[in-house]
């Protein structure tokens, strides 16, 4: 489904992948409707989108809350009179910590944002999707959710849930007008760690200078185009930055040697 003249909503709008789809999308012709947890973050997205003024509305909403979500269908439609396309990008991570040192509440923050708040969102915009001529899904997991990360094992079950949650829900609507896409992000050059609460501005720039020297980072723009490419074609499984292809192909040929690799690289990081 191509982007042009269609209404789509965004998770996540407010900062990094999330605000750079938006912008992609409305640079193809789309309306977008800006979703964020964070005011600040949505005035942002819509200052940066000042060309497109007529073409975005942002709403605050806590995604992990159903009954914020629930009010959403009415606005869009109050709005632009249609919804067309639906792409969860908002994602959280938690302190990189062992599952020993994360308290219940972490776990539930983390699956509420990164899981629920994606079910919530599909739950509440599918009814209307599946009225139009054609309509498109897409989700956004993580190479976390295929080789596991040592300190984000919480974050890392939440991104594997998504992914059958997605592979799923694109089985069921197979033969329909709506298609469900499938994104796996590697390292991408965004402030999640902060913007998340897992770390301070001072903790991450130290975090970064421990980081392996050979790890590469896809900027965020670069993301923001490969998110909507594969929103359009309606991709089954795609990725973002060459370390999700080479580790997606090396957990399946030898898992334990994927998982290792990681280990090894960022166990350090633990605290």
């Amino acid at each position: 489904m191509k982007s042009k003249n269609k209404v789509v909503v965004v998770t996540g709008a407010g900062a990094g992948m999330g605000r750079q789809v938006s912008l992609e999308l409305l640079k193809r012709g789309a309306k977008v409707v800006a979703i964020d947890i964070k005011k600040e973050g949505l005035d942002e997205t819509e200052k940066l989108s000042s060309s497109f003024t007529a073409n975005i509305a942002s709403f605050v909403t806590d995604i992990s809350k159903q009954s914020e979500v629930a009010a959403l269908p009415e606005k869009v439609i109050s709005k632009f009179g249609q919804v067309d396309g639906l792409i969860n990008v908002a994602g959280i991570i938690h302190k990189f910590k062992g599952v020993a040192e994360l308290s219940y509440e972490d776990f539930q923050r983390i699956f509420g944002v990164n899981f629920y708040g994606t079910v919530h969102m599909v739950k509440e915009f599918l009814p209307l999707l599946v009225k139009r001529p054609e309509a498109q899904i897409l989700n956004v997991s993580s190479m976390g959710g295929y080789v596991p990360v040592p300190g984000q094992t919480v974050y890392g079950a939440s991104k594997a849930a998504i992914k059958l949650f997605t592979e799923g829900l694109r089985s069921e609507l197979k033969g329909t007008k709506v298609g469900v896409a499938l994104l796996f992000p590697g390292a991408v050059n965004t402030n999640i760690s902060i913007n998340s609460g897992a770390l301070t501005a001072a903790e991450a720039e130290k975090m970064a200078a421990a980081a392996p020297k050979n790890m590469k980072t896809t900027d965020q723009v670069v993301a923001g185009k490969l998110i909507v490419d594969a929103f359009e074609k309606n991709s089954f499984h795609a990725f973002v930055g060459s370390d999700a292809k080479m580790m997606d192909r090396l957990s399946r040929i030898s898992p334990e040697r994927a998982a290792n690799l990681i280990q090894k690289k960022m166990a350090s990081l633990i605290k």
